[in-house]
């Protein structure tokens, strides 16, 4: 677990806690500018020894002394690490304190915020979607963006209802359309180079998952588990509980827009959806 450098200002640490969903691990980004004494830490990850060991060797590399610690999102692969915080006194900083997966004394960090560190300005961009609390960071020397959950850096994330809202995420990719990023640094995943072709991407996405969930109801599946079933006939089945979560969103979406209505079955308490 040996870090790399991604530009002047930011590095990349790799968690060791890869799956289906985390892809090679949860990155963990140290963001200061050379010689400023400081260095910010932005999703501490998972609680590993080894883990918050290469973190901190990385920092001592840069000669730093780890200041803040921010958080994209609460979700346990970026913020179980939160007390580690606490030991390096570091202010912790996050959307929703509140959320956090462990407890630990927190700064609500809000829209357009800035935390200005370490020779550096990272400004606090609310993305909803993934999770109601998600955050993007730009930092503002360089123009680079990290997006958490947001964007991936291979496949694309889940929207994870019932935290995570669909119509709130189409709407954060469009945001993040228009902040121009000249590179992106995301939670899991190789970095993005190419910045607007991929958010371009993943808008086209969700409106094609949104027209096949729409024509699985049409075809005759009512339930969440039968769309999945369709929709994701080619997907690993070990990713089928969380592409549920993702149709869930789907469906809340199209439920809210009035093109389908939510029925439930009184014999099996089971959710069922038709177009309207």
């Amino acid at each position: 677990m040996t870090a790399t450098q991604l530009d002047e200002l930011t590095s990349v640490v790799l968690a060791p806690n890869p799956s289906p969903m985390t892809l090679e691990g949860t990155n963990t980004y140290l963001v200061g500018a050379p010689g400023a004494g400081d260095v910010v830490v932005v999703d501490p990850g998972p609680h590993d020894d080894g883990h918050r060991g290469a973190v901190e060797a990385e920092a001592r590399r840069r000669d730093a002394q780890i200041t803040a610690v921010v958080v994209t999102h609460h979700h346990r692969d970026h913020a179980e690490a939160v007390p580690w915080a606490q030991a390096w006194g570091a202010e912790l900083l996050t959307y929703a304190p509140e959320l956090l997966p462990v407890p630990a004394p927190a700064s609500p960090l809000r829209d357009d915020a800035a935390v200005r560190r370490a020779g550096v300005t990272l400004t606090a961009v609310h993305t909803p979607g993934h999770a109601s609390d998600h955050l993007c960071l730009r930092v503002d020397e360089t123009g680079a963006v990290l997006t958490g959950d947001h964007v991936l850096g291979r496949g694309t994330t889940v929207v994870a209802w019932p935290d995570g809202d669909m119509a709130a995420y189409m709407a954060s990719l469009r945001r993040l359309e228009r902040l121009d990023a000249s590179v992106l640094y995301p939670g899991h995943g190789p970095v993005v180079r190419d910045p607007a072709a991929v958010v371009a991407d993943y808008i086209a996405h969700r409106e094609a998952r949104e027209l096949q969930v729409l024509a699985a109801l049409a075809a005759g599946d009512t339930t969440p588990a039968a769309i999945v079933a369709r929709v994701y006939a080619a997907v690993d089945p070990v990713l089928h509980p969380a592409a549920e979560r993702s149709v869930r969103a789907h469906l809340a979406k199209l439920v809210t827009d009035g093109t389908i209505v939510q029925l439930v079955d009184p014999s099996v308490n089971e959710e069922r959806f038709r177009v309207r």
